[in-house]
């Protein structure tokens, strides 16, 4: 296993891969069971396959943004599969992202993970170790959310 200069970092990137597979188990069940969403406006939640693409795209989404955020090179991770296709390509498309998860941080001190902060995407700001936290808990909260769904 890769050595990183902040083993926080690696603990994050083993935990996010741990989760994220978990996370695509889950959703398998929930299509198995025939679960229904509730109503929302948030389209992210249209359908199962809504669900699987944004929580697939977010975990793409966190590691572009830290590699921005900490002008790394791109990570080279691709746009997730469109919603008529991400069921048959999931877990093809999760070990792409796990795998471009592996190398970006490395060589990171951990001294660029925290105080600074960053505004994300949706407007909250983020110190990098807070923000690879939050990448983690995503698969964790929508595995929660459809087991509770499923009545487990």
């Amino acid at each position: 296993m890769t050595e990183y200069k902040y083993s926080g970092a690696k603990a994050l990137v083993e935990l996010h891969a741990l989760h994220l597979r978990e996370f695509l188990g889950v959703w398998r069940s929930a299509k198995t069971a025939g679960v229904q969403l509730p109503d929302t406006s948030d389209t992210d939640y249209d359908s199962l396959e809504h669900v699987l693409r944004h929580t697939l795209g977010a975990a793409a989404g966190y590691m572009n943004w830290i590699c921005r955020k900490l002008e790394l090179p791109n990570p080279g991770i691709k746009r997730a599969p469109g919603i008529d296709t991400i069921e048959a390509q999931a877990e093809a498309y999760v070990e792409h992202v796990l795998e471009r998860w592996q190398e970006p941080l490395v060589e990171v001190e951990q001294s660029k993970f925290e105080p600074k902060t960053y505004a994300s995407t949706w407007g909250t700001h983020f110190c990098i170790d807070a923000m690879l936290e939050h990448a983690v808990m995503h698969p964790i909260r929508h595995s929660h959310q459809l087991n509770r769904l499923m009545g487990q």
